[in-house]
């Protein structure tokens, strides 16, 4: 298996990791939130962010402006359907969403999710080593280039690691910060 290869999957990993914490809500408004969000325009489902402005005045605030101002009480419904715990408020232009503040209590659960997410993201990486190292085994490398080879797969390995753990680290301190 190409060392390239290799880099690109263990990076896959970390794009991943950052689009599911994304989603987490920190206790500030981030547009990320309604990613998964999906309206029925006009019959079909369609995605909220392909179909409305959304914007973070402030730190609590999402707001959100259709583009066909029609679809107006349809992303609403949306928004409700989707069971975030987000309660908007619309005035016939524009959606307002205030972002509750997190009780202590969620702040740690919110922090064990984190954790358990990046424990994924290290096992993925871990098994992207595994593979690599097996595929080493199977092409009857001499065992000096075979040992380089797995040396070069451990320090990507490492590097890789090292950036969820400081994602992970980031995202604590940003659910943990009142």
């Amino acid at each position: 298996m190409d060392i390239h290869k290799i880099r690109s999957r263990m990076d896959k990993s970390i794009e991943n990791l950052k689009a599911e914490l994304g989603k987490l809500r920190s206790g500030r408004a981030t547009t990320a939130i309604l990613d998964t969000v999906t309206v029925d325009y006009y019959g079909a489902k369609t995605s909220l962010k392909n179909i409305a402005t959304l914007s973070v005045p402030e730190p609590r605030l999402l707001t959100i402006q259709p583009w066909d101002m029609s679809q107006i009480g349809a992303v609403e419904k949306a928004i409700l359907a989707a069971d975030l715990g987000l309660q908007p408020n619309n005035d016939g232009k524009i959606i307002r969403i205030q972002i509750p503040p997190l009780s202590e209590e969620r702040r740690k659960e919110l922090v064990k999710v984190v954790k358990k997410m990046g424990e994924e993201a290290r096992v993925a990486v871990r098994m992207i080593r595994r593979d690599a190292n097996e595929a080493a085994k199977t092409q009857n490398l001499p065992e000096d280039e075979s040992r380089k080879y797995q040396s070069d797969v451990q320090k990507i390995t490492d590097d890789t690691i090292q950036k969820i753990d400081s994602l992970l680290q980031n995202k604590e301190k940003d659910i943990l910060n009142v």
